[in-house]
């Protein structure tokens, strides 16, 4: 039953699933003609546009390779094969335009646009003598204008990516050749000030090194400086430590031990360590230039390709031919570390090097998602203009048949139908203002220097102030919906940092590098220099069997100590709070004792068990690794392959275990003791098993100065576990910890669903609620998730899930079950006194330290807390091995090394024979440190209904661990691991269906770069995953390389097209994704120069991002929504009684306003209007918007901007217009008394200022939230502008016959007519009481819940501080107390602090009232 009752679960969950991907069938199959259509439409373009117009016609893959010969002495370029002339030039190109396409590109975008060429067809008929009624050249002249405008400011911006291109290009390296002049890097003029600082850097290296590269020459052979750009294919390239690789290279030489270069390649696929490179043992010798020109090879290598993960070759030498790996392979992008010189021939230059070949190269140039609206808006306008153009086309022709043909005077004036409706269009074409584009360019000019003017995104570190490249997309910026981010050096700073230990099931905190040195400051006790320093004085022996404890693990007996533990003294008391806090889990409680601690009980306990534990723990740190120590400005540093050693080798240092020297025989420890003198101890390193990804661990075999043998293994929990001695018990122990932590999550997720949601499943950053409607919140009976088996792909090291509740106070033991008497328990015959400690230690006489059971127990515990806080974790084991069992292993272990089959499998072979029956010493804890407000700013961005996804390509161990630190995985989050390794992939996705219909509260899908390319190889697996896609709440894509980036973001846009995705990172290999995505943000800090100079946008640090998008973000889309809305409003309001005016005048086109008046509207009279609220308008302050992320959905719902707020506007336009024109033309002559001047001009003068006047009152006074004095300053200089210029009309105006009477119109005749006046203020008057009466009814029902719009789609009112109006919150952060509830929620969530969260209550009675909540 329990089979038949599971089968049936899964199949419903499977038909759920079937549900969910079923209501998106419509719109993937529209998806997949659209894909056809513009798969065929690409096909027909390459065909007859790019192969048969232009003859680009594709290369062919050559017959055999690319064949490239070792000549040292070349003078001639080699020839490609598949192109019949030279390999391409060593010169890349980030840059979107050439000085040949860039004209034909920007006319076809510019004139693609929908504005523009609607004004492109109403300016040229214009132009036709005779059809226009405003002019001949009012449009086509501005049109054009504003394009070559926007024409030269997108010039620019590439110009600036072309300047950026030519500093990589004029980078140096050195070539040998020929003598040739020598190149020289000259720092770039002007603002560039932070390159000319790495450049000069590197030219002093390079100075260094000139004595060196004259003196190595052999005859007409020397090592030349060239350009980067220079270099051939073909050219053998000498590198220095810490130079970057110029082009893709085969490892020639290295100086390197047993001929291995170390490479970073982290700027290529993301990767913190340090990936080695061996050359081919034909090559190891060619380390001069006598030797290479002696050496005659030829390369025949694979064609140009795009993967970064495989490479094929061979080389011909000496009459063998070898094969060419990845191992042999150096790609363009590294850098090389840890070698003092290699040597390489170069293979491959410019853009066919992996790194370009992976990047978006010409990506095209982007539009704002505004557009869209904007362009419907046109459309709708357009059909408009055309309707009111056939209607009084239409009224001329009902005017002409019963005015025109009785009237004598009008015999012959009849005009053509075609000829007056294409003058109606020309009169009517500024309903659709060419202004507005015009106008946009300079608001967005001001957005952006607004946005680089930001003190609060400047970075001091580094000197870096926020750039904004790409200005016509900044209303993009509040509208994102997906975030797609890199790891090493946009979240993480890859430092290492060792951070926890567990030893014996105790857990100890190590914050040395947090700490100042503050030993001057400290006053030392007398008691400190004999020892006497505790407080209970109890003696306690302890009872010694030889028989109960192993033999000493290790030969050290002295007491150790840090030398920086020397220097400061111990504490009596305890520490008050720990100073580091998880960055992942902040309320999480850490152990109140430390690695000082540790030390100082070392000392006065040097003979008990647990000191030696804790020894030998120490000594496995400072003896399995590979790094080697050097002296660097008397400071003692380490070259490491990578950071997790280092942190690891720097920690053995604090703790007094300190490498001073290490080859591949011996490793040298100086150890620190009591007394002054420091002892040095040599280990004789026996062999060592490099770690690999496939078995994730490492092992040394040492001897001990006594003469023992000992393998000391480090590696993953899942690894090291199976080859413990006791690896049943331990596994067993794993498999209670593991389900102690899956109940623990359960109750953590279900607690949570009890919490209040947004509306859209998020935390609420406040909570809200109306007083009318105190309602209990209770959980949605659907939302409830049944306890169900989940199939997760579960390694040990990957029990992610922890509860939130504060651990006890000694969380090292867990909770204790028995009472012990120490003194009767440790009484016997033999005892050893002990010093007496600080109570503080009491927990190390608990003889379960010594249970194996109880190790595992608390050690994986600890594991499971450092996994959620975020820490990258390693087990350490070892074993004592006999000589004569290690003599047996050693001739196994050398026969694998020399084979020359199979070689890397027969030497993990015999790495798994001597790797078992380990006994455990203990665990670590090391972080990878975030950038400063990471997980913060993560945080918002989450609550800003925006889903974060981590693209990378390190491993996933560590993307997951990251992702717990960075808070991207919440402590509840369910974690789901498609890997194509484990299973079907099909019934892995719908498994993950399952489990979210099942509820969820936050999940994370974690899928590796492998699994991710099966998935685009199928097409029905590549529709289950982005159908899925959009129900997670967060993506880690690991091993990703940067095309695949790059394949991700596209997919997203393609299908879930109505949400914006931002793209940042740091690298190059971020450059494709950056390029993809509708927004592209790098940082531009210590490592960003290459993907800050392609971004849209440059920021120093990742924290920067919350201000970018919560603040300039919603500013620039509600500044550029309102301007858009404003703009249309005033142009439909104001050219309205023109066209009501036309029944008039015989429907003529007779204009109601004077030409040069109607000339400068847009320009003198309302262009300040709409551009200083475009810039400067804020209607929420920072604090506000950064204190509540939830209110960024504003943007993303389309709020500012939508069909429904168009016709609003429109409405109220055409509802204004129409009352102006008839209260104007009622009440000055036509119904109310005679007045002084009753000639066209005067009417239409009175009509013009009222549209001036109400235009920018209402938009400065009444629609601008954040009244600045520029703001009062632009209405000043407008109002008094207007008059100034009907004061200077009237009086330079020439008398002519004419029917607008200008001269002296304003000044004499109807300027003095009372009438004239009181007709004005009566109406502006009327406009202003009807425009407040409306905003006082629309705040008063806001406050009582009555303001539901469409009112056919009413709704119970949230609780969501998003569903609150946006006049609510304007008038909810003037008071004083919420602007302090505010600041403080700021500041607390800045500082990982809680804060009491303010609730705003809201009654139609009490108006607004504020309480708290605890």
């Amino acid at each position: 039953m329990g089979l038949v009752g599971g089968d049936a679960t899964k199949e419903e969950g499977i038909e759920k699933g079937s549900s969910v991907l079923t209501s998106r069938s419509l719109r993937l199959r529209h998806e997949r003609f659209a894909a056809k259509v513009d798969q065929r439409a690409t096909e027909w373009y390459k065909k007859y546009v790019v192969e048969g117009l232009l003859r680009r016609k594709p290369l062919k893959p050559s017959q055999d390779g690319r064949h490239i010969p070792l000549e040292a002495a070349r003078d001639t370029p080699l020839i490609d094969e598949r192109r019949g002339h030279e390999y391409l030039s060593n010169t890349i190109r980030t840059s979107r335009y050439t000085v040949v396409d860039f004209l034909p590109k920007q006319l076809i975008f510019q004139f693609t646009r929908l504005a523009n060429f609607y004004f492109l067809c109403v300016g040229i008929p214009q132009t036709i003598p005779g059809l226009s009624t405003t002019g001949s050249y009012t449009t086509i002249l501005p049109l054009l204008f504003f394009v070559l405008l926007t024409i030269f400011k997108e010039g620019y911006d590439d110009y600036k990516r072309h300047r950026l291109d030519k500093l990589e290009n004029a980078n140096i390296t050195t070539v040998l050749g020929n003598p040739r002049p020598q190149a020289s890097l000259t720092a770039p003029p002007g603002k560039w000030s932070r390159l000319r600082r790495v450049f000069s850097r590197t030219q002093t290296n390079r100075d260094a090194e000139e004595d060196d590269l004259e003196e190595d020459s052999d005859g007409d052979l020397r090592w030349n400086k060239l350009h980067w750009q220079d270099v051939k294919v073909g050219d053998i390239v000498r590198l220095t430590r810490d130079e970057e690789v110029p082009a893709d290279l085969v490892l020639l030489n290295s100086t390197g031990e047993n001929g291995i270069a170390y490479v970073d390649t982290m700027a290529l696929d993301g990767e913190t360590n340090l990936k080695s490179k061996e050359s081919l043992p034909a090559f190891k010798l060619c380390d001069s230039i006598p030797a290479i020109r002696s050496r005659k090879a030829e390369f025949v290598l694979e064609d140009p390709n795009p993967d970064l993960y495989r490479f094929d070759g061979r080389v011909s030498v000496d009459g063998k031919t070898l094969p060419l790996t990845l191992n042999e392979v150096i790609y363009r992008g590294s850098t090389i570390r840890n070698t003092d010189r290699v040597i390489g021939l170069v293979i491959n230059t410019g853009e066919e090097c992996k790194l370009r070949m992976n990047a978006n190269q010409h990506p095209k140039a982007k539009k704002p998602a505004l557009e869209r609206i904007s362009n419907r808006i046109v459309i709708t306008l357009a059909f408009y203009v055309i309707v009111l153009s056939v209607g009084c086309s239409m009224g001329y022709i009902i005017w002409r048949s019963s005015t025109e043909r009785r009237s004598w005077y009008l015999t012959d004036a009849t005009v053509a139908f075609k000829e007056i409706i294409i003058g109606f269009a020309i009169q009517f074409n500024n309903v659709i203002p060419l202004a507005l584009y015009v106008s946009l360019e300079i608001v967005k000019l001001g957005q952006m220097w607004m946005l680089n003017g930001d003190v609060e995104m400047y970075d001091e570190t580094t000197d870096t102030p926020a750039r904004c490249n790409t200005n016509t997309i900044l209303e993009n910026l509040g509208q994102i919906s997906y975030i797609f981010s890199d790891k090493t050096g946009t979240l993480t700073e890859n430092v290492m940092k060792f951070r926890k230990l567990s030893i014996a099931g105790t857990s100890w905190l190590h914050e040395m590098d947090l700490e100042e040195d503050t030993a001057d400051s400290i006053e030392i006790p007398p008691q400190t220099a004999t020892g006497g320093m505790m407080q209970i004085s109890r003696e306690v022996t302890r009872v010694i069997h030889e028989d109960d404890e192993p033999p000493m693990a290790s030969p050290v007996t002295i007491t150790v100590t840090s030398p920086t533990f020397m220097r400061m003294p111990s504490y009596c008391g305890r520490r008050s709070s720990s100073q580091w806090r998880s960055t992942g889990r902040p309320d999480h409680q850490q152990p109140e004792v430390n690695t000082r601690d540790l030390l100082e009980f070392i000392r006065l306990r040097p003979a008990s068990p647990f000191a030696r534990k804790a020894r030998d723990y120490i000594l496995s740190l400072a003896l399995c690794h590979t790094c080697l120590p050097e002296m660097k400005d008397d400071k003692m540093d380490f070259q490491a392959s990578s950071p997790d050693e280092l942190a690891l080798v720097r920690a053995a240092q604090e703790l007094g275990y300190l490498v001073i020297h290490r080859s591949s025989q011996t490793v040298t420890l100086k150890i620190s003791s009591l007394d002054a003198d420091d002892r040095t101890e040599v280990y004789e390193i026996l062999d060592v098993i490099e770690f690999s990804s496939k078995r994730k661990r490492m092992s040394i075999v040492v001897r001990y100065p006594d003469g023992r043998i000992c393998i000391i293994c480090k590696g993953a929990d899942s690894t090291i576990l199976p080859r413990l001695r006791l690896a049943n018990l331990a596994l067993q122990k794993v498999n209670e910890v593991r389900k102690s932590a899956e109940l623990e999550h359960e109750m953590l997720r279900r607690s949570e669903q009890m919490e209040p949601r947004n509306s859209f499943g998020g935390r609420p950053s406040m909570t809200l609620g109306r007083k009318s409607l105190a309602i209990p919140v209770q959980p949605s009976p659907s939302k409830k998730r049944p306890a169900i088996e989940r199939s997760r792909s579960f390694e040990a090291s990957q029990i992610r899930f922890s509860d939130d509740r504060p651990r006890p106070s000694r969380p090292s033991l867990g909770v204790r079950t028995v009472s012990l008497d120490i003194n009767k328990a440790l009484s016997a015959p033999h005892t050893v006194p002990l010093a007496p400690i600080d109570d503080k230690f009491s927990f190390l006489d608990d003889p379960s330290i010594n249970d194996d059971s109880a190790v595992f127990t608390r050690c994986f515990k600890h594991l499971d807390e450092f996994a959620t806080e975020g820490l990258r974790t390693l087990l350490f084991a070892r074993k004592f091995i006999p000589a004569e069992e290690y003599r047996l292993w050693r001739k196994l272990y050398n026969d694998a090394t020399t084979s020359l089959v199979d070689r890397q499998e027969k030497i993990e072979a015999a790495g798994e024979m001597i790797e078992q029956s380990l006994d455990l010493i203990g665990a670590s804890a090391i972080e990878d440190k975030l950038q400063v407000g990471v997980p913060e700013t993560i945080e918002k961005l989450r609550r800003a209904n925006i889903k974060i996804w981590m693209l990378t390509g390190d491993k996933r161990e560590t993307a997951i661990n990251i992702a717990h630190s960075a808070r991207i995985c919440r402590p509840g989050s369910d974690i789901f691991i498609l890997d194509s390794t484990k299973g079907d992939l099909e019934t892995q996705i719908l498994g993950v269906v399952e489990d979210i219909q099942a509820g969820c509260i936050h999940s994370v899908v974690v899928i590796d770069g492998q699994t991710l390319g099966v998935v685009e190889q199928s097409s029905t697996l590549k529709a289950l995953f982005y159908a899925l896609i959009p129900t997670i709440d967060s993506v880690i894509c690991c091993r990703a390389s940067p095309a695949q980036k790059s394949s991700i973001v596209k997919g997203i846009r393609q299908r879930v097209p109505g949400a914006l995705t931002l793209a940042i990172g740091d690298g190059a290999n971020d450059l494709a994704m950056i390029s993809a995505a509708h927004v592209g943000v790098g940082i531009s800090g210590k490592e960003g120069l290459q993907a800050a100079r392609v971004a849209d946008y440059a920021i120093a640090q990742f924290r920067f991002l919350q201000r970018l998008l919560l603040v300039h973000g919603r500013w620039n889309y509600v500044r550029t929504a309102k301007f858009v809305l404003a703009t249309f409003w005033k142009e439909m309001f104001f050219y309205l009684p023109t066209a009501l005016y036309q029944r008039y005048n015989g429907y003529t086109g007779t204009s109601l306003y004077e030409s040069a008046s109607l000339t400068v509207f847009n320009t003198l009279f309302t262009s300040l209007a709409v551009i200083i609220p475009g810039i400067w308008e804020q209607d929420l302050s920072a604090q506000t918007l950064l204190a509540v992320p939830e209110l960024y959905v504003y943007g993303q719902r389309n709020t500012g901007l939508n069909g429904m707020k168009f016709i609003g506007w429109m409405l109220a336009a055409a509802t204004e217009g129409i009352g102006v024109w008839f209260v104007v033309w009622a009440g000055y002559g036509a119904v109310f008394g005679t007045v002084k001047d009753d000639g066209l001009y005067a009417l239409g003068d009175l009509a013009f200022t009222v549209g001036v006047v109400w235009i920018n009152y209402k938009l400065f006074i009444l629609e601008t939230h954040h009244k600045s004095s520029l703001v009062l300053g632009g209405f000043g200089i407008t109002f008094a502008g207007w008059w100034l210029w009907n004061i200077i009309l009237s009086a330079i105006y020439s008398r002519s016959v004419s029917i607008y009477a200008v001269r002296d119109g304003f000044l004499i005749t109807f300027g003095s007519d009372s009438m004239w006046w009181l007709t004005l203020i009566i109406v502006v008057a009327v406009l202003i009481c009807l425009e407040l009466g409306f905003k006082a009814i629309k705040r008063n029902m806001i406050i009582g819940g009555l303001w539901q719009w469409p009112p056919w789609k009413r709704r119970a009112p949230g609780d969501s501080a998003e569903e609150w109006h946006l006049e609510l919150w304007q008038e909810l952060e003037q008071d004083p107390y919420m602007q302090e509830r505010l600041r403080k929620i700021n500041e607390g969530t800045e500082g990982n602090e809680e804060v009491e969260e303010p609730v705003i209550r809201l009654s139609e009675a009490d108006g607004i009232e504020m309480g708290r909540i605890s």
